[in-house]
Parts: C-alpha cells; structure tokens; sequence
C-alpha cells in the first residue's frame, strides 16, 4: 500500500501532460514568424483566389475562391477547403478527384481530374483607405506621438496603440478610420487568435479577429457582434494592416427617454463595404446602455496583443 500514493502522482502526472495543449504562440514580427507566416497568405489567377491559412505544427488550410477573393471578385458560391502538411520547404495539399496542389517558391501549382498545372501567384492585397488623412474639422485620436487622448492608452516600443483603452471624448454622430494589426498566432483557434473589438460609443461591438480565410459571423472580423455579420469576409493575412472606416449615426430619443430611432451605422473593411446603412437593435452586452448621451470609442482588450494606429473622428 504504501507505494499507492506514488503510482497516484504518476497517474495525475500522465493525466496532466496527455490534457496539456500546443501552446498558442503568438508572433508580432513577421521576419521572427518562420517559414509558416511566409507560405501562409493569397495566391491568384485569371481563374480565382486562394488562401491558406497556417494552422500551426505544419498543417495548412487552403480555401479556393471562383472568381477571386471574397469582397473582390469571389461569385459567392464556388468555394471549397483543402486541408494541407508541410514537407520540407513545400506544402503539400490533397482533396477529393485527385485533387492535389503544391506550395512552394511563392505560388501554388494545382492539378485535378481535368488536367494541370495551374498556378496561382503569390499577391497582397493593401487597403486603399490605408494611411487615409484627417480632414479638416477631424479629431484626431492617435497619431504615434502620444496616448494622452486615451485613458488606459498604452504606446509598444513601436509607438503603436495597444488594445484595452477607450478615448476620453465622447461623440454622437460621426465618420471614423482606423487601422489595426493582428498578431500571427498558428495554434490560435476561434476567439482566441486575435481578439479585440471597436466599441461604437462604448456601445456597438464591431468585431476585430483574425478570421482570415473563414465564413465570416458575427463574431468574427467585421462582424456586429451578437447581431450581423458581415456580407464578405475582408480579413486580411494577420500582421497586415487593416482599415476600418466607420460612418454612424446615433440611436434617437424622445423627451420621454424612449429611443424612437436605431444607430445605423455603415462600415468599411479595408476599402469594401460590409455594413450598408445596418441597424443596431441595441448594445453589445455589456455595452454602455442606450440612451441620447454620447460616448467614446472602446479599443477592446481581450488577452490579445492587437495594435491601432491613425485613428481620427470627424464630429457631425
């Protein structure tokens, strides 16, 4: 009997160790990323788009699009998910009807039951609303110079904002742009690869994620959070800057308090409309409460080294 307590703790260390998951690791620096970060990204043709997605460990997502990507081309209906391994300096990928692709050198070769090779080219795509100027009569949050504007705001060494702060100002009506950088975390899945989120008067969740190459919910890039999702997913490779550009329009009240009209609000993701004149039911939960007051906007921290930089409002 005495070597029962032993024989425990070696049954618990087991337990423990065969219970215990990759860790997530998250990169900031693509030049630190590795091979995986460079493979991952999108690829095209005449013909369509691909994009792979890394996944950590050398295993590798590859969604094709006909037409081109999502928001650019993409006929919102030929779609389909290859899974993928690395083996050595190429990723192989293998699907049904002797589909099979490889990656290598920046671009993919494919061949199918229908004949072959097709290649696609490595691309990448930019915002063009990327690096977009203030206007005259904008408020400009943050520039690189200072957090001042922000309480909780914290600047990284590369004086950019970090998530988990909201500005100390608060609006009603206005137009918005802000960019934002996600890390690149491979074993990171669902809301753990990426988040944080833009609060619309402390109040509307617009959702920031790595969603790169999924179906795009609500709780994904772009997404209202609990009430809409986006109508193409934009999201970009992570540790590519993106662009939000906001046009809201506050919920209405009467003299009662009654709320007589939604915020609507319409939102850009780098560059394409997602959100057209939507209407808001009402605040994310644990969003501030409705009511004719204004508020700021919310850089959500949620465990996850998101970055903002050039944010500007334009009152209306």
């Amino acid at each position: 009997m005495k070597y029962l307590p032993i024989f425990l703790l070696l049954l618990a260390a087991t337990v423990q160790a065969a219970d215990q998951k990759p860790k997530a690791e998250t990169f900031l620096d693509p030049s630190k990323a590795g091979q995986d970060y460079l493979d991952q990204g999108e690829y095209r043709n005449d013909w369509g788009g691909i994009q792979v997605i890394a996944l950590g460990a050398g295993n590798f997502r590859m969604v094709t699009y006909q037409g081109g990507f999502p928001g650019e081309g993409w006929n919102q209906e030929f779609k389909t998910e290859t899974p993928g391994k690395r083996e050595g300096r190429k990723i192989a990928f293998t699907g049904e009807d002797n589909y099979r692709a490889e990656l290598a050198e920046g671009k993919i070769t494919i061949h199918t039951a229908n004949g072959g090779p097709y290649i696609m080219e490595k691309t990448e795509r930019k915002s063009p609303t990327l690096g977009s100027k203030p206007p005259a009569g904008a408020t400009v949050l943050f520039d690189g110079t200072s957090a001042d504007a922000w309480a909780d705001g914290h600047l990284d060494d590369r004086r950019l904002l970090q998530a988990g702060c909201k500005n100390k100002q608060s609006f009603g009506d206005f137009t918005a742009h802000l960019e934002f950088l996600l890390p690149f975390k491979p074993l990171g899945r669902g809301q753990d690869r990426g988040n944080s989120g833009v609060y619309l008067q402390d109040r509307y969740e617009v959702q920031v994620l790595d969603s790169f190459g999924l179906k795009g919910e609500n709780d994904e890039c772009g997404g209202i959070y609990s009430q809409a999702r986006p109508s193409a997913n934009l999201c970009y490779p992570p540790l590519t800057w993106q662009t939000y550009d906001i046009d809201f329009v506050a919920a209405r009240f009467d003299e009662t308090g009654k709320k007589t009209k939604n915020a609507i609000v319409t939102l850009k993701h780098n560059g394409v409309t997602i959100h057209d004149r939507l209407e808001l039911k009402g605040p994310t939960p644990g969003g501030k409460k409705e009511d004719s007051s204004g508020g700021p906007l919310q850089l959500q921290g949620h465990g996850n080294p998101v970055f903002y930089r050039n944010i500007w409002v334009v009152p209306k």
